[in-house]
C-alpha cells in the first residue's frame, strides 16, 4: 500500500509538472514531494490509537520494535516525529537536500523493526505480515527515493573562510 501511495503520487506530481506546474518540472522534485506524502502517512501512523484499524497505529508499530532496542514506545514516537519533519524538509527546496541525505540513515535504521516484524510475523493494520524479501527492497525503494530527492536541488556551497594573514 505504501509503495502504491509512493509511486502514484510521483505520476501525480510529474503529471503536474508535464501541466506546467514548476514545482514539479522534474522527475527528483516530484520524487521529493512523493516521499514527502509517503512520510506523512507513515509519520501520522506513529500517533494513532490502538483503536483505529482503517490503517496501521501506535500498538502495531510498537509490536514492530525489537526487544533490544530501549523504550519501544518512545522510540516510535519519535520515529514519528523523524518522519513528519522528513515529509516538511523535502517539501522546503532549501532543505530537501539535506533531508534526503539524513533519510538515509534513518530509512536503514528503521530495518530492523521491519525484519524482527517479519521474521515474527507481527500483524500490521490487522494483516498479516508482509515478508521479509518484500520488506527489505522497500526499504532500498526509499533510501533510493531520498538520495533522487536530493538531485532536485543545487547542493549547498561549502564556505571557505581565507585568513587575511600576511
Amino acid at each position: 500500500m505504501i509503495v502504491i501511495v509512493l509511486l502514484v503520487s510521483l505520476l501525480g506530481f510529474r503529471a503536474l509538472g508535464a501541466f506546467g506546474v514548476g514545482r514539479f518540472a522534474s522527475w527528483p522534485a516530484s520524487a521529493a514531494h512523493a516521499l514527502a506524502v509517503m512520510l506523512m502517512m507513515t509519520g501520522t501512523a506513529h500517533f494513532m490509537p490502538g483503536s483505529v484499524t482503517v490503517m496501521p497505529n501506535y500498538d502495531d508499530l510498537v509490536a514492530m520494535v525489537p526487544p533490544f532496542v530501549p523504550f519501544p514506545g518512545l522510540m516510535v514516537l519519535a520515529t514519528g516525529v523523524l518522519e513528519l519533519l522528513a515529509a516538511i524538509g523535502l517539501i522546503v527546496t532549501r532543505t530537501r537536500w539535506i533531508t534526503g541525505l539524513a533519510l538515509v540513515p534513518l530509512f536503514v535504521l528503521l530495518l530492523p523493526a521491519n525484519i524482527y516484524a517479519a521474521i515474527n510475523d507481527v500483524p500490521f493494520a490487522g494483516e498479516p505480515a508482509s515478508p521479509l524479501w518484500q520488506r527489505i527492497p522497500e526499504q532500498v525503494l526509499y533510501i533510493g527515493f531520498a538520495l533522487w530527492a536530493t538531485r532536485s536541488v543545487v547542493r549547498p556551497a561549502v564556505r571557505r573562510h581565507e585568513s587575511s594573514a600576511a
